[in-house]
């Protein structure tokens, strides 16, 4: 198998592994749906790393494989293509990028699927669709303009330049940089705090942040709404309202 769901300390690790630079073939967008489906509906995952190894993130597509595509071929992978991505972007859990290496065009969008991107000294991230004649298929148009803005979107998009690390924290491409050796172990962290959180009031706040950018903001403020005060049912909030009053902020133990 090219991608991997691996379980620790209520973290799962969706690690792809197609040497040398994991490009993403149909296969593997086809078992990175399965995963991110598997990790959403798995109670024992209750945050997400993706990861592609030390070295490298995911360096796009696999260009022999779409090479050998016609329009016609394409019409209906096309879907599909997105749809393997949404999967990612649609995990009710916090989900966070660990990139090391190249993160180029499927890779970059693949990033852009998670809530947090922490990235290594020697990233390097870009979408080069336009260098080929195309533009970006898996989300990279849409995902990358409400991350960084239009015109810097349409900067990367247009010229299909890549960045580093350090440029693309000053874009917000990306959220944190740290060395290389260290990227996967801050992305756990970030994600194994977060396992210990109320599982119900996180999928909330995605829910609702992420329906708030997609929609207007009456419809955003609805979503808010609802959940605010669906979560009066929950023990999580009976435990965490108690534990603050009785002990003060930040010592509440979640179900």
């Amino acid at each position: 198998m090219t991608v991997h769901l691996e379980v620790a300390e209520g973290v799962g690790t969706i690690r792809l592994d197609r040497p040398p630079m994991n490009a993403l073939d149909i296969a593997t967008q086809d078992r990175l749906k399965e995963l991110a489906e598997e990790a959403a509906n798995r109670a024992d995952v209750r945050a997400v790393v993706l990861y592609g190894g030390e070295k490298v993130f995911a360096a796009g597509a696999d260009i022999k494989e779409m090479q050998a595509m016609d329009h016609a071929a394409m019409v209906v992978r096309s879907r599909a293509l997105q749809d393997s991505f949404t999967a990612v972007a649609r995990i009710p859990k916090p989900v966070v990028a660990a990139v090391t290496g190249y993160a180029l065009g499927g890779g970059c969008e693949l990033a852009l699927c998670a809530d947090y991107r922490i990235a290594g000294e020697n990233a390097k991230l870009g979408q080069p669709e336009i260098l080929l004649g195309l533009i970006p298929g898996a989300g990279g148009t849409q995902r990358l303009s409400r991350l960084i803005g239009p015109s810097r979107a349409k900067d990367l998009i247009f010229t299909g330049r890549m960045v580093k690390a350090d440029e693309a924290l000053t874009l917000g491409l990306v959220d944190r940089v740290v060395p290389a050796g260290e990227v996967y172990t801050q992305a756990h962290e970030w994600a194994a705090k977060l396992a210990q959180g109320p599982a119900i009031a996180l999928r909330a706040a995605k829910e609702s942040i992420d329906t708030g950018l997609e929609t207007d903001i009456e419809t955003g403020l609805a979503v808010e709404r609802n959940w605010f005060a669906g979560l009066f049912g929950t023990e999580d909030r009976e435990r965490g309202m108690r534990s603050f009053v009785e002990e003060g902020p930040g010592k509440a133990k979640f179900v």
